[in-house]
């Protein structure tokens, strides 16, 4: 009986391929990392745009410096590049208000910041309207809108009164409470990461926390430019990621944005 030919054997090279990598190269040749993702068509389930979180654990958040906020001491709207733990940049956001409110209102200002992805295209718009931050007045603290598409809202932050700690809650586009954030009692950093811990509901369990990085002595004191990472769980829904995105720009901002504030 004749004996068959075998087919061939298959030797693939295993790899972490990130959406929007190249044709899987030659076995043995270098593979150079890409610095921007490239957006792949989202499943149907997923707001537009919004797909690549479903990848992400960690979700980075570098503030850019602007040179004429440095030499002139004036407040300038404040840009951000949001990257994976590789350091890709997946969004740009870019904060839209007037200088008044910048440069007078400073910390509670109102604020509109639209995330675009890596064509372009706006996929997250997070609205803050002017509120106050004082534990004097409980009854009209800080509330933030998240959106995504633009127009159609995910959800919401809202911080929830306490003598002590920063607290907040991430509520659905429902204005259903889902998860909690609990600060510490002093929000300097002290030549160290500032953590804001996510909780569930009953503040019993921490499933992740935005961090607010220490980033030197020089950068602190000149700039008011920050670095924030999330960690959050990969399998969280993406509409509460978004939302978790939109409560590190407001935690920014309340708590980090003068520039002795990390003293």
């Amino acid at each position: 009986m004749a004996s068959q030919e075998p087919q061939g054997q298959i030797n693939k090279i295993f790899q972490d391929y990130l959406p929007g990598s190249p044709d899987p190269p030659s076995q043995g040749k270098l593979i150079e990392p890409i610095k921007v993702w490239k957006h792949a068509p989202p499943p149907p389930s997923l707001p537009p745009g919004l797909e690549y979180l479903s990848q992400l654990d960690q979700i980075i958040i570098h503030q850019q410096v602007e040179l004429l906020e440095v030499i002139l001491g004036t407040e300038t709207c404040s840009k951000y590049e949001i990257k994976n733990h590789l350091g890709q940049r997946v969004y740009f956001a870019m904060e839209e208000n007037g200088c008044f409110d910048r440069n007078f209102c400073s910390p509670i200002r109102s604020f509109t910041i639209r995330i675009t992805d890596n064509t372009g295209r706006e996929v997250i718009t997070v609205n803050r309207p002017l509120r106050c931050n004082s534990c004097w007045f409980p009854c009209y603290m800080q509330e933030l809108e998240v959106q995504s598409p633009p127009g159609t809202i995910v959800g919401y932050v809202v911080q929830k009164w306490d003598p002590l700690l920063p607290k907040f809650t991430i509520l659905n586009e429902s204005k259903e409470d889902v998860l909690k954030i609990i600060g510490p009692y002093a929000t300097c950093s002290c030549f160290g990461d500032v953590d804001f811990e996510v909780k569930t509901l009953n503040e019993m369990s921490t499933i992740g926390k935005i961090s607010k990085f220490w980033s030197g002595f020089v950068n602190n004191v000149f700039t008011n430019a920050a670095n924030f990472g999330i960690q959050v769980p990969i399998d969280l829904d993406v509409k509460i990621k978004a939302i978790m995105i939109g409560a590190c720009f407001l935690i920014d901002l309340m708590f980090f944005e003068n520039s002795l504030d990390g003293l």
